[in-house]
């Protein structure tokens, strides 16, 4: 016999646009499913409409935002209970923690990068910098003498002190070495060993990109006689970088910021690991462990971007108080999902903070080394 619906669907849903194969996957049908059993794909042969396709998004948007309603209010009203649940089954009822972590970490540094001055640093590059003789030049000529002569005098005075030749020259001795007979100055490095002749080429090719205007490695192979290999090419491009961060250091800081979100999740992994090592007798996985990271983490950033928010609002600085709060809140969570007592529970909070940021200044010394090669 078959089954018909209690309810009469509407829209694209109705039984006369029902088909008896998934169009999506070919799975055999029955009238009365309205989705596939197989893919989920909603079982209709309508073609999409205009008025179809934004109901649809609102029941997919409307889903989503219930589920991250009901994330956010355990997250922040049930410390390390959320994760209990999670892992226990009931994921339909919460949104997927790593996606839940990507969203949030990747907002939270937009706010940053957007709230932030560092694209002002750039006024501080070195290609922005004015000679100090020229300030001096610059009052010079705000000064008010009686006539010309007096003028002339103290003009006389300055040039005797040799302060304009001092100033105007911003090229180091060192610069003036390499860019007297670069040719003759790459040959005496090459005969040292590898750690000082790696960055006395470094120091070469600074020079020689800042004021030979070089911009290709190439171009330094043929201009200098420059053996074209790894170790000279890595030289150069890493030498490249340097000059361009000391051109616009606010570009480079912000381009280190956009690369976080996506560390934090290189960086989760090997702290769970610890996690999973501390709490070996407990009987979690350390998918289990990985999964809590990911909630208290987000945790993290939720406080994050209210803090940031208030401090634009209220220009009032409050990243300490929430820091605090975070502080508080995960002793919570780890008391609540992994069951122990007080003392082990505090010497494990402070065990594990210690390697959290043992860790982290590794990974963003490793994140800025990185940018550095490929800015």
């Amino acid at each position: 016999m078959e089954n018909k619906p209690t309810t009469q669907p509407k829209g694209r849903y109705e039984l006369r646009y029902r088909g008896v194969d998934c169009l999506n996957c070919g799975h055999p049908l029955e009238l009365s499913d309205k989705y596939c059993p197989n893919c989920s794909q909603a079982n209709s042969t309508k073609k999409l409409t205009l008025l179809d396709f934004f109901e649809e998004f609102l029941a997919n948007y409307l889903s989503y935002d219930s589920k991250l309603w009901r994330t956010l209010a355990a997250l922040l009203l049930k410390p390390g209970k959320i994760t209990k649940e999670y892992i226990s089954g009931r994921r339909l009822s919460y949104t997927n923690p790593f996606r839940f972590l990507l969203s949030l970490s990747i907002i939270y540094f937009l706010i940053l990068s957007f709230n932030s001055e560092f694209e002002s640093f750039n006024k501080f590059g070195y290609e922005n910098r004015k000679p100090i003789f020229n300030l001096m030049h610059e009052e010079f000529d705000k000064i008010e003498f009686e006539n010309e002569e007096e003028r002339a005098l103290a003009l006389a005075q300055m040039d005797s002190l040799k302060i304009n030749g001092f100033f105007k020259n911003q090229i180091s001795d060192k610069d003036s070495t390499i860019l007297k007979d670069p040719k003759s100055y790459f040959k005496e490095i090459n005969t040292k060993e590898l750690t000082s002749r790696f960055f006395g080429k470094i120091d070469f090719f600074n020079s020689i990109i800042k004021y030979d205007t070089i911009y290709y490695f190439e171009q330094g192979v043929t201009k200098f006689n420059i053996p074209e290999n790894k170790e000279n090419e890595m030289a150069f491009n890493l030498a490249n970088s340097f000059v361009e961060i000391e051109k616009r250091p606010g570009s480079f800081l912000n381009s280190l910021i956009s690369k976080l979100p996506f560390t934090t999740f290189f960086f989760l992994p090997f702290f769970s690991f610890f996690i999973w090592l501390v709490y070996i007798r407990k009987k979690y996985t350390y998918t289990d462990h990985l999964i809590f990271s990911f909630h208290n983490q987000s945790l993290l950033f939720i406080l994050l971007i209210v803090s940031n928010l208030i401090n634009a609002v209220f220009n009032f600085g409050s990243e300490g108080l929430f820091i605090l709060i975070f502080a508080i809140y995960l002793y919570k969570a780890m008391r609540n999902f992994y069951q122990q007592g007080r003392v082990k529970t505090v010497i494990k909070y402070f065990f594990l903070n210690t390697i959290f940021f043992i860790l982290g200044i590794i990974a963003i010394t490793i994140l800025i080394a990185q940018s550095v090669f490929t800015y």
